[in-house]
């Protein structure tokens, strides 16, 4: 039996390949695509390889063959046959009695292991095949492992925290194929950290019930300022009947500050250094549509303040209120952490982020909205009153912390 590979780019040229040299009678063992790998496969195209057999017992198909392959050597089938005569003599000079029956018999074990052994090479050849495509699943994975730390770098260039990042990444990990391209990791972080931002929430006004709006936080973060941004949004865009309250009288400055801007905006002020001037307060602006109260920027680690503070807020219903959290951006996450947990204490809280002018990293955004699960809501980003304000910009944030933005 002559066993013989072939390949064409179809099969059928492969096969007729393999009848061209073999003979018509030639029998297709198997068909194999041949695919090239590397960076070749982007310029060759998948060939066809079959194995072909062909049984050489029958003369006729013997001629054929040798004619086909002039110089080939002998297959052992055909030698055997050809030299029977002087395999016999050979025997006889050793006084071994072979009779031809008995090389024919030799000739089909021989027969069946050649078979054998076919059948054991395919078994090979599949054992390759797998490993050829576990080498490829390897080297994809290498590939995609290589792109996430891309993203994994960039993240934390924009210093959001490393456990966030392997969240977010371990969340969309299912969502990755072999051929997987960078931008398709990119819209799905970039997707993903849009959710975790979550929506941000502004201050919405109730037509029925006045509203009193808490702004909490350290020193030197720009609680006045942001005050005075957000009453002339809401007297100008929504035409709101807004008032001022100012606890703040630890720092004289911040008083008169606050008034400064009252004036301008033609709206009333009230100073308050009790929880109990709060009620009168509360009864004065009873018409009001909203009542900003800006609070002494207080130590976190003072229980003494927290408690003040805590007092001061409850004195107005929980459906009556609001509290924000105002924070820089410009503060190292570790003081964040601390900032956050202490007031958590006092009340929920919504994020107000300022100062994002003076910081190139804006991954803390994230890492609090993360941390906390506080709704996010105002960025500042600059002095200028009115305009340097506005509701969080999650895609634009998203943009940023992954290195792009309009």
């Amino acid at each position: 039996m002559i066993i013989k590979k072939f390949q064409g780019n179809t099969e059928t040229e492969a096969i007729m390949l393999a009848k061209e040299e073999l003979g018509k009678d030639a029998i297709v063992m198997n068909i194999k695509t041949i695919t090239p790998k590397g960076i070749y496969k982007l310029f060759r195209t998948p060939t066809v390889e079959i194995t072909a057999a062909m049984d050489d017992s029958n003369p006729s198909t013997a001629e054929k063959k040798e004619s086909a392959a002039e110089g080939a050597p002998p297959t052992l089938n055909a030698y055997v046959k050809n030299n029977l005569s002087d395999i016999l003599q050979e025997d006889k000079e050793y006084s071994i009695p072979v009779e031809p029956t008995a090389i024919e018999k030799k000739l089909n074990n021989l027969q069946e292991l050649l078979e054998k052994q076919l059948n054991e090479s395919h078994v090979e050849q599949k054992a390759d095949e797998k490993v050829e495509l576990k080498a490829e699943e390897k080297a994809s994975g290498n590939k995609n492992q290589s792109l996430i730390q891309l993203v994994y770098n960039q993240l934390l260039r924009n210093e959001v925290d490393e456990r966030f990042i392997n969240q977010i990444l371990g969340e969309i990990e299912n969502k990755y194929k072999k051929d997987t391209t960078l931008d398709n990791i990119l819209a799905s972080v970039y997707q993903k950290i849009i959710l975790k931002l979550g929506q941000p929430k502004a201050i919405e006004l109730d037509e029925s019930n006045t509203k009193f709006i808490f702004f909490i936080g350290p020193t030197g973060v720009g609680k006045t300022t942001t005050i005075a941004k957000i009453a002339s949004t809401l007297k100008l865009n929504k035409k709101a009947k807004v008032a001022l309250v100012t606890s703040d009288t630890y720092r004289i400055a911040a008083v008169e500050q606050l008034r400064t801007y009252a004036n301008i905006l033609s709206v009333p002020m009230q100073v308050i250094y009790t929880p109990e001037e709060m009620e009168t307060a509360k009864e004065d602006f009873k018409d009001y549509d909203v009542v900003l109260v800006d609070t002494a920027g207080r130590s976190h680690k003072s229980i003494d303040q927290r408690d003040d503070l805590e007092k001061l807020i409850h004195t107005v219903e929980e459906e009556a209120r609001e509290v924000y959290l105002v924070m820089s951006a410009t503060t190292k996450y570790v003081d964040l952490v601390k900032i956050t947990e202490a007031y958590s204490e006092i009340a929920n809280y919504r994020v107000i982020f300022t100062k994002l002018d003076e910081t190139g990293s804006i991954g803390n955004i994230l890492n609090i909205r993360m941390l906390t699960g506080a709704d996010l809501s105002y960025t500042t980003c600059g002095q200028n009153v009115p305009d340097d304000i506005g509701k969080l910009d999650t895609q634009e944030t998203a943009k940023q912390l992954l290195g792009g933005s309009d």
